[in-house]
Formats: C-alpha cells, structure tokens, sequence
C-alpha cells in the first residue's frame, strides 16, 4: 500500500480563501512569539497590553480593551493575571470609581522595557523588510477596519 500524499492546504480546497490566509498566517506568527514571550512570562495578549502600557501608563480598562479588541469578560482575567505576576496594578480612578485604571509598576517597567527587543526578533522570522511588512500591515488593518464597519 503507497502511503497517502497530501496536498497542501493552499493547493486544494482553502486556496483562495483570504480568511484561511490570513488565519493560518496568524497560526504561524504565534510559533515565532511563543518562545520569545515565553522568555518574558507573558502570552501574546498580556505582551500587547504591556505595549499599550508602556506607550501610555494608566488607561482605563475599557481603553485597554478597545485597543485590543477584547471584551472587559476577556481583559480582566488577563488583567488579573499581569496583576498576580506583580506586573502591573489595579486602582479605581478617584474621580469616578466605576473606572479601574491600569499602571505597571517597577517589575512590569522592566519587563515591558526588555520586550522591546520583541518586534526585532519577529522582524528577523518574517525574512522581510520593515517598508514590505507596513505596506502589508496597512493594507490588513484597512481590510479589518472595512469588514467591521460591515459587520456592524
């Protein structure tokens, strides 16, 4: 019996599925991050919201999770867990105590400031330059930003 040989999912069936595409690209992205945040003691999500913090300590939740595109069911258990690594802290706003602001503290300085060496690392793993991956990066934040607006 001659062993099965199978094509490749971009030769069949899921070729000509963009979603596929850029799905499985998504797949293959998180491979490159795993070992390098695993270096770190973050998860891909934790690493954003560390980006975001370090861009602009204290944003509210609700900040966060529009910048993040997550829901406050999904971003505070991520919350929570930065907070119990001793990465970042949880304070009601005084002005207005429905608001829960979210600053680093020293350790999540630290490891947010070591995390710059992130986006060098997976530059290297795309085998692109940093003009090819902006025009791709457009180009898919424009495709994302159209499909919301239709889906809503």
């Amino acid at each position: 019996m001659r062993p099965v040989k199978r094509k490749s999912p971009d030769a069949d069936a899921l070729g000509g599925h963009l979603c596929f595409a850029v799905y499985s690209t998504g797949l293959a992205f998180n491979r490159v991050y795993k070992p390098i945040l695993d270096r770190l003691g973050l998860t891909y999500p934790q690493y954003l919201a560390m980006v975001i913090l370090r861009g602009e300590d204290g944003q509210t939740v609700g900040e966060l999770g529009d910048q993040l595109f997550l829901d406050s069911s999904t971003l505070t258990p991520l919350i929570k867990r930065l907070e119990a690594a001793g990465l970042v802290t949880r304070r009601r706003d005084s002005e207005d105590e429905r608001v829960v602001r979210v600053t680093l503290t020293d350790k999540g300085r630290a490891v947010a400031e070591e995390a710059k060496c992130v986006p060098g690392e997976v530059l290297a793993a795309t085998g692109r330059t940093p003009e090819q991956l902006g025009v791709l990066e457009r180009a898919i934040v424009q495709l994302r930003d159209t499909l919301r607006a239709n889906a809503a």
